[in-house]
């Protein structure tokens, strides 16, 4: 085992928001975040605002990536056969000790997976709604499975909305035949963070009538700290590679009572499911599970394990506490943003309806120009909202701080 130096073991216990003493007993580390940033290895020439659409992993994620690579370099059906029970386990166990949650997840590639996966061949006991802020993936798995489907608007102006005024068209928009509805916890459109808890006590008559509720959580998952469990809905949905920084192409499905009305529409690997087939008894619709829900097959297993290292390293950050961090960044950029006077500000400045997106326009000019000029001219890496109306959107992830925020309020400035 190679031997760690004195920088890179206080670098480790910096990320963990401890350094060693001089009596050796643990004691705060005022640069914690500091070596969070630098536990992920993006490019120092670009302020990377843009890192949360597609995540670069923490070294913790990295190293487990290239250890299951080269096991299964070495020895591909030896390390999978040793190893793949115990690891897709060790993956379900820490995904459940971060979110706090019982129940089962089903392992997919992407948020657009599961939400193909839950929408294709969820039993509805009446019709689907969405809302119009939702991403195009939710839009057409629905379209694809249901035809047309009624979808509510939940806000004019994101700026200002309220709790209050988003529950109010909730409650509007669905009826006695609602059987789904279809919900994005953090619009990827404006940044609008939904209140889903209060969200799902308004509906709390209809749930019970057997509604179900679904979230698209991609952009709360790693980023928002408030509780996950059925009192919040019934079906989650999230890619992993965004905020949780988790190995590029996993994602997951969960839930506790909603398998039995979805169906597989990709063989399972799953135990129960292969010996089914073997003594030509397949399981009933009763007996479905996640595990029958996961799709089988070969996979990129070095990344689906290592899974398991991304929830645990923002386990061991604290989910109260890197929530406040990105809270605490988003809050810091949009005060600036309002304060220019060539931006109008689309997501709201309360903390409790927002998140970690920080989506805005700059007066006279087209969104993705705006994106353009901010990088060439400036090093400040930004997205472009995909959506019909565009918005220049930034993302105050862990591999960004005060320095960067500052640096791009005034790039902004300049445009």
């Amino acid at each position: 085992m190679a031997r760690l130096t004195r920088k890179e073991l206080l670098a480790g216990a910096a990320a963990a928001g401890v350094v060693a003493g001089c009596g050796g007993s643990p004691k705060p580390a005022p640069s914690g975040w500091a070596a969070v940033k630098a536990q992920f290895a993006l490019s120092s020439d670009v302020r990377h605002f843009d890192a949360f659409v597609l995540a670069t992993h923490p070294k913790p994620v990295r190293e487990a990536i290239e250890r299951h690579r080269r096991g299964l370099d070495a020895d591909p059906n030896g390390y999978l056969r040793e190893h793949e029970a115990e690891l897709d386990q060790r993956v379900l166990d820490s995904a459940g000790r971060y979110l706090g949650v019982l129940g089962d997840f089903a392992l997919t590639d992407s948020t657009t997976m599961g939400l193909g996966l839950v929408y294709g061949t969820l039993r509805a006991q009446g019709k689907p709604v969405a809302t119009e802020h939702d991403f195009y993936a939710t839009h057409e798995a629905l379209r694809l499975r249901f035809g047309d489907v009624r979808k509510i608007r939940l806000y004019d102006d994101p700026a200002t909305v309220t709790t209050e005024s988003i529950v109010a068209a909730v409650k509007a928009g669905i009826d006695a035949d609602t059987g789904i509805l279809a919900l994005t916890w953090v619009h990827s459109s404006t940044g609008v963070r939904l209140p889903i808890a209060e969200i799902a006590k308004s509906v709390a008559g209809e749930r019970r009538n057997g509604m179900l509720l679904v979230v698209d959580g991609v952009h709360a998952l790693g980023a928002v700290d408030e509780p996950v469990g059925i009192e919040s809905f019934d079906v989650l949905v999230a890619g992993c590679h965004k905020w949780l920084g988790g190995p590029r192409g996993t994602g997951l499905v969960w839930s506790i009572k909603a398998w039995e009305r979805m169906r597989p529409v990709i063989p399972s690997f799953d135990g129960e499911s292969y010996l089914g087939w073997l003594q030509e008894q397949p399981l009933a619709p009763v007996d479905y599970t996640a595990a029958a829900l996961t799709p089988g097959g070969f996979h990129s297993f070095e990344h689906r394990w290592a899974l398991a290292e991304a929830f645990d390293y923002h386990a061991k950050l604290g989910r109260a506490k890197v929530a406040e961090r990105i809270r605490t960044l988003a809050t810091r950029l949009k005060e600036g943003l309002a304060d220019l006077p060539n931006v109008t500000l689309i997501t709201p400045m309360s903390p409790g309806l927002s998140a970690g997106i920080v989506c805005f326009d700059v007066a006279g000019m087209r969104a993705g120009d705006a994106v353009e000029r901010l990088r060439s001219e400036h090093r400040i890496g930004a997205s472009v909202t995909p959506y019909a109306t565009e918005h220049v959107r930034l993302g105050t992830g862990l591999w960004v701080d005060e320095q960067d925020v500052d640096a791009a309020i005034r790039a902004v400035s300049r445009l």
